[in-house]
């Protein structure tokens, strides 16, 4: 089941994936669901966040209108702001594939098939979690998992403009450049069609590589 929730505080998707989370594992959720959000701008810190890679005090984050909150994912500190695409699958692993590692990869390959098919190329790096393009980071991925199912999930830079970027080292990576869909389809030379189109095509991408049927459902919170 697919709920595209639109602009939602980042809080208030937190607690909806947890207790969407905990549904699935008792089994009163009985679908693999996926989340899509973009949220106000929030720096969140992962469960391997190493000091110094947030470069601003919590002060003047509040001071520019910046979250900051502590979270349950595995990676570092990283970024959401409108214009990211934010996926948070809600996956009952034991029905799949009960490995984490296998997970990570299996949510790149959905984000670089959706890119695939709006006509963008993208891969993996090396030793690194998350999406690429040429050097640039596209995607970051963090996740959490209890009783093999999962949440929080994958942060595909669509067409923000990466101004809250500035105030960490994005997924404790020094020297990253951070790019966006809408920036590489330029350099590409490729039209940039829109964030619902690439919405879309991350849904289908999904749907595809979990190997699920993808059910649109307007979600009543």
């Amino acid at each position: 089941m697919v709920h595209d929730l639109g602009v939602v505080d980042y809080d208030d998707a937190w607690a909806l994936q947890k207790r969407l989370a905990a549904e699935r594992i008792s089994g009163a959720l009985v679908h693999d669901t996926l989340l899509l959000v973009q949220h106000p701008p929030v720096i969140t810190l992962g469960r391997s966040t190493k000091p110094g890679n947030l470069l601003s005090t919590p002060q003047r984050l509040a001071e520019l209108g910046i979250q900051l909150r502590e979270v349950e994912r595995g990676g570092d500190v990283t970024v959401h702001e409108p214009g990211q695409l934010v996926a948070y699958p809600i996956i009952d692993l034991k029905q799949h594939r009960q490995d984490l590692h296998w997970y990570l990869r299996q949510v790149e390959a959905a984000v670089i098939h959706a890119l695939d098919a709006i006509g963008l190329d993208a891969e993996r790096q090396a030793g690194q979690t998350g999406v690429w393009r040429e050097g640039r980071k596209l995607a970051s991925i963090g996740v959490h998992a209890k009783d093999w199912v999962t949440w929080h999930g994958v942060a595909l830079n669509v067409e923000n403009d990466l101004r809250t970027f500035e105030h960490i080292v994005p997924c404790g990576i020094d020297q990253v450049t951070m790019t966006t869909v809408q920036r590489e389809c330029t350099l590409r030379g490729v039209k940039y069609p829109s964030l619902e189109a690439v919405r879309d095509a991350l849904v289908v991408a999904f749907a595809t590589t979990f190997g699920l049927r993808a059910e649109r459902n307007e979600f009543r919170r």
